[in-house]
């Protein structure tokens, strides 16, 4: 499943936000929502799952595949897991 990724910069505050759910009151889904809710400002996506956003940044995985476009699992990856292709 393709989903909207996070830059540096974006995953900041993200992270900010998720830290913060664990030092407020409420119940999980209302302390979550300032995360959930910044997520789909930025993507449009609608993401319900708090844990799930804090995967979806950029520096995680490698470079975009040379014949498919889609990233590679790791950096240090030498084949992409989606086509096949191999790093040459």
């Amino acid at each position: 499943m393709e989903v909207p990724m996070l830059d540096e910069d974006e995953f900041k505050i993200a992270s900010e936000l998720y830290s913060g759910m664990f030092s407020s009151s409420g119940t999980m889904e209302e302390r979550a929502k300032p995360l959930i809710d910044y997520y789909f400002q930025l993507t449009g996506m609608a993401e319900s799952n708090k844990n799930a956003i804090m995967h979806h940044r950029i520096s995680l995985y490698g470079d975009p595949c040379e014949k498919c476009g889609k990233p590679y699992r790791t950096k240090k990856a030498s084949f992409c897991a989606a086509c096949g292709h191999t790093k040459e």
